[in-house]
């Protein structure tokens, strides 16, 4: 027997900050988390699992209309007669417009009021899971979940945050070494982005989302399909279901002229390109070390695009740029002693306490205005540490536009 696990599906979720760019073919961008949608859906099919898991966000919020539910219960028409499990997490928490949905039978919702237990007795499979009432759970809510069915291959599909280094926000927060007491022999997560395998034998597992929205969801992205023999997991192996893959080219531009920086760009987009698996690459390059084009470089972003662009057709691949960071410095015997002073001036802006915890403020009110995903995909800081970058990223900027002001 096989299934499927699967999370944070986004459906219409639109790509942070690119449907206003008139250089991408607008095929790139359209339909993309539907159509990874549909790819797992075939690997359903094509592998013919027994059921699928899906373990949290397969919204995105509350729908723009109705298109989004229609489209979600016509895939689920075609996994038919194959149930799929369905929890719901923060993104997709109990809304008006979701009760008003009527979905195709072989669709099983766990309760929104306690954990619930699906009883799959023809496959000898027991499925516990407790779906988010609302968006905000602060709280260990797996403390909570069923006693495993003894005679079945318990799953606990569950959204959470676990122990995450505050990559993604905090929601039923819980101790993977507790998930491991509870007696299930495999835990369905969701809502953590990166596929990660917390643990093995009971099997504790992220599989991702099943495509990449922004810059911070690179390399492939898909689900886990699992193999059960004689009631035990004997295998989880992710299967790629993205149909647009985003990549970060980072080049050093230590001691670099143009035409060796050419080059290496040219080297990160081969690269990027080889590692696509003939998907398009929605890319972000950049630019780090120090180097005597620094004060070119933060102003010729366009130019340093097109050379990624040129890169890729020349290696037949098809690579479009997000975006251009500079991060290079200029190189220190020509800073030192004509700029260091104007630096620690720069610098003690931040020396006040009172100060950053007055910017931190100010930095999380702006951030809660942008909807998500393109919340997700913001560079915004949260702490003083993020700060501390946001300055030496500014500073770069400065320094390019004084350096550039001399030797005009």
């Amino acid at each position: 027997m096989k299934f499927l696990h699967a999370a944070d599906i986004h459906l219409d979720s639109p790509l942070a900050g690119l449907h206003a760019r008139q250089d991408l073919p607008a095929g790139l961008l359209r339909d993309s988390t539907r159509r990874a949608f549909i790819a797992l859906v075939d690997l359903a099919i094509a592998e013919d699992v027994a059921f699928i898991v899906i373990a949290g966000d397969l919204y995105d919020g509350d729908w723009k209309d109705f298109s989004t539910g229609l489209f979600f219960a016509e895939q689920m028409k075609r996994l038919a007669p194959r149930p799929c499990f369905l929890l719901r997490g923060n993104h997709d928490a109990k809304s008006i417009i979701t009760k008003d949905l009527r979905l195709p039978g072989n669709v099983r919702e766990f309760s929104t009021r306690t954990c619930q237990t699906h009883d799959v007795a023809e496959l000898g499979v027991a499925l516990h899971g407790h779906s988010f009432p609302n968006r905000a759970v602060p709280e260990d809510i797996s403390a909570g979940y069923c006693e495993p069915l003894r005679g079945r291959l318990n799953i606990g599909v569950l959204h959470t945050s676990a122990q995450d280094a505050g990559e993604h926000e905090t929601y039923a927060p819980c101790e993977p070494g507790q998930l491991r007491l509870k007696g299930y022999d495999y835990w369905a997560l969701g809502h953590i982005h990166a596929r990660r395998v917390l643990h093995e034998r009971p099997w504790i597992v992220f599989p991702g989302n099943t495509q990449g929205r922004h810059i911070r969801e690179t390399g492939a992205k898909g689900c886990s399909l699992v193999t059960v023999e004689d009631g035990r997991v004997v295998a989880v192996e992710h299967r790629n279901l993205d149909t647009l893959r985003w990549a970060l080219l980072d080049v050093d531009a230590e001691g670099a002229d143009i035409v060796t920086l050419t080059g290496r760009i040219g080297d990160a987009v081969q690269e990027a390109i080889a590692a696509a698996d003939d998907l398009p690459v929605l890319a972000r390059l950049v630019l780090r070390g120090e180097t005597d084009l620094h004060a070119a470089l933060a102003s010729d972003g366009e130019r340093l695009a097109a050379e990624c662009r040129g890169a890729a057709i020349a290696a037949g691949g098809r690579l479009w740029v997000e975006a251009v960071r500079v991060r290079t410095s200029a190189p220190k015997s020509r800073a030192e002693g004509m700029l260091d002073p104007l630096r620690a001036a720069f610098a003690a802006g931040l020396s006040d306490p009172t100060r950053v915890q007055a910017l931190l403020a100010e930095m999380a009110a702006l951030r809660a205005k942008v909807p998500p995903p393109g919340r997700d995909a913001l560079d915004v800081p949260a702490d003083e540490e993020g700060l501390g970058r946001l300055l030496e990223e500014a500073w770069q900027v400065a320094e390019a536009a004084i350096t550039a002001e001399e030797r005009g």
